[in-house]
This record gives C-alpha cells, structure tokens and sequence, in this order.
C-alpha cells in the first residue's frame, strides 16, 4: 500500500531528526548537524535492502518514489533556515569544510554511479487496466 511508503519515510526523517540533534550534542553545537542526511541516506539503504528481500510491493514503490521525489523540496526548504551568514562569520574553516565536502561529493558519485543497474519505474499510460485513451 501507498501508506506503508509515506511509513518508510516518515521512520526515516524522524530517526534522522533524532541522530542529526544527537550528534549535534555530542559536539556541543546547539542545532541539528546532518539529520536530513541522516535521513535520506537511511531511505536509501532501506528501500534498497527491502527491495533486495522483495519485501515492497509495487505500490508501496509507486509511494515511496512519490514521496521520495517530494523530499528533495523538503531538503531545500531546510536548508534554506540555517543561517549560511553566521557559517561565514565563523572563519575560514566553515569556508575549507564546504569546499571539502562539495570536493568530496563531486569525487564520490563516479564511483557510486558505477555501482549498480538502476531501475526505471515503469508505469501505464495508456488509461489503465481497461486501455482507456479517448474519453469524450
């Protein structure tokens, strides 16, 4: 069913909410440090092994594409509320570890992209079980 996709990923964002606020504790930053990482790479690594299992049928997948093409707004949106001009003002080092990570990213997805055969989705458009394409 769709609802167990919007599960998935509802497990996912508030188990990375809860790991970004904790190991933003742990370094004695008052704020969330990568939980929407945290989250988007726990979707990723769930859906893959509950794949792997066939444990998803197709309409949980219809949902959790659905949603999961819904998420990257989310991320934009919360990245959008942290405060980039107090990140500048902390020096030089928060400049060097955004470079650094970008570099790092950029160097990671040719390895990651050789990884495996991606899926596509495919889906029926030509008006569902019935064929339907001409309605008046």
């Amino acid at each position: 069913m769709v609802i167990f996709g919007v599960a998935i990923l509802s497990i996912c964002f508030l188990s990375g909410v809860f790991f970004g606020d904790l190991l933003g504790q742990i370094l004695g930053i008052d704020a969330n440090v990568g939980g929407v990482g945290f989250a988007m790479l726990m979707l990723i690594l769930l859906v893959e092994y509950l794949k792997k299992k066939d444990k998803l049928n197709k309409q949980t997948q219809e949902g959790l594409a659905f949603w999961s093409g819904m998420y990257i707004p989310i991320v934009i949106a919360m990245s959008a509320q942290q405060n980039v001009v107090a990140a500048l003002d902390g020096g030089i080092l928060a400049i060097i570890a955004g470079v650094a990570v970008v570099m790092i990213s950029w160097a990671v997805v040719p390895l990651l992209s050789k990884g495996g055969k991606v899926e596509i989705l495919e889906m029926d458009v030509n008006g569902g079980e019935q064929g339907v394409r001409h309605i008046r």
